[in-house]
């Protein structure tokens, strides 16, 4: 693959974001000969993405007519095709396609966001960046199915199909947008007759890009699922801190042990009065350090902190603990426990946002025998980040999204003009959007 070079600065631009698109696409794998070979895999590649980035799934439909009209259209002024294909053949083009071809696109854009210090807006007190791990489901189906499917049984009859993705994200404390990582699927193994499961595909993704994140002095997010001591260890050897949820059920050794400390008072506790508009808050922590995470003499040992929120009438309005590799004391613990919260924003600010704000992650845009899924996904995903990216360094894009009410909205305005207007550029589609928000102002006004 030979992208571009140019300055990070430049390479956060959408121009040279399809760029690298365009190089990437030509090493897909292509055993298409003679006349099958109407339509290039960099247009198929961009046709796919396109739909995701202006979140249109008929805007190529919408492109083939300004094209026949005009002899040109946004398909190629935007995104850089040459000939728009149909949805069937960008389809049948994409299946072979492992989606990892597509990977170095996210590895490019997180390094620019790091050169141009778009990431110190994402890290904690302490300098940690914070990176959660979740997987989602993308695909349910009692019928539609392929070899990479999860398959499930079910005793009163009947099989499932789904398709799970572990979707690591950077999230911050301070604010609400995250940064999507490379996606790690689940899907079967070679060698593996037990099937595969999100717990195993966190492990992958852990160990496959812990040389790439682990001099940026990373700590992993996590739900109860990731505080169990393999993963922890692979964390652990990986070079990563770690703050995870730690339920009471599921580590009955640690509770324990904990129980038993309460008895002789080494647990540290301590409460703050905060206030959210009118209403009065009691934040009680309690932390204790070298507790093991499960029984016998090769458990790990790690640090616990708690946080239980009661509002002036006594209601608890929030309750959870957390196991961690951070030393804890009564400074430092209440920004321990805002980072673990954190991880709900891959929850809410990644994979709710990509099903329901407009991304529709679980539509089935198509599935393929091999890896259409995955890579419709995985240009999902891209979308998504570089809408992010727009947001953190695009005065312009921000100010629109600012302007405009909801996400909605602003998609709803790229979908009509780029329907009846051909856009020399993204910068010229911006600014016509600005302008015109603008001139309805002074009408108004």
């Amino acid at each position: 693959m030979a992208c571009p070079v140019v300055s990070p600065q430049q390479a956060l631009r959408m121009p040279e974001q399809i760029a690298v698109l365009r190089a990437l696409a030509r090493d897909f794998p292509d055993n298409r000969t003679g006349k099958n070979c109407t339509y290039r895999m960099e247009d198929a590649l961009l046709g796919a993405f396109s739909v995701f980035y202006t979140q249109c799934p008929s805007f190529l439909t919408h492109q083939i007519a300004m094209s026949e009209t005009r002899g040109m259209s946004n398909a190629q002024t935007l995104f850089g095709m040459r000939d728009i294909p149909s949805d069937n053949h960008i389809r049948n083009l994409l299946d072979p396609v492992d989606p990892q071809h597509i990977y170095p696109a996210f590895e490019r854009t997180f390094n620019a966001l790091n050169d141009t210090g778009q990431l110190d807006t994402f890290r904690m007190v302490n300098g940690q960046l914070l990176i959660a791990l979740d997987g989602t489901s993308y695909h349910q189906s009692h019928a539609i199915h392929c070899p990479q499917c999860t398959v499930t049984e079910h005793k009163k009859g009947g099989t499932s199909y789904t398709h799970t993705v572990v979707t690591p994200v950077v999230v911050s404390t301070a604010h609400n947008r995250v940064i999507p990582l490379e996606p790690e699927f689940v899907t079967p193994q070679d060698g593996h007759a037990k099937q595969d499961c999100e717990s195993a595909a966190a492990h992958r993704w852990i160990t496959a890009y812990a040389e790439r994140y682990r001099h940026l002095h990373v700590t992993l997010l996590g739900d109860d699922l990731y505080s169990r001591q393999p993963m922890c260890e692979e964390m652990l050897r990986a070079g990563f801190d770690f703050i995870l949820v730690c339920k009471p059920a599921s580590h009955t050794t640690l509770y324990a042990e904990l129980e038993r400390r309460e008895h002789t008072g080494n647990v540290s506790t301590f409460s703050m009065t905060r206030r959210e508009g009118k209403k009065t808050f009691t934040d009680t922590y309690r932390f204790a350090e070298s507790l093991p995470l499960r029984a016998g003499k090769d458990a790990l040992m790690v640090n616990w902190c708690e946080l239980k929120s009661t509002s002036a009438e006594g209601k608890t309005v929030y309750h959870n603990a957390f196991a961690t590799t951070h030393t804890l004391h009564p400074s430092n613990v209440a920004e321990i426990v805002k980072a673990g919260r954190a991880r709900w924003r891959i929850e809410n600010g990644n994979n709710n946002t990509l099903k329901t704000k407009g991304y529709n992650l679980s539509h089935n845009f198509g599935h393929g025998q091999k890896y259409l899924s995955a890579t419709l996904a995985t240009l999902n995903l891209l979308a998504f980040l570089l809408h992010t990216v727009q947001e953190l360094t695009d005065f312009t894009y921000r100010t629109l999204r600012d302007r405009l009410p909801t996400r909605k909205a602003f998609f709803e305005h790229v979908r009509v003009l780029t329907q009846y207007h051909c856009f020399e550029s993204f910068a010229a589609l911006l600014e016509f959007m600005l302008s015109g928000l603008n001139r309805g102002r002074r009408d108004s006004g």
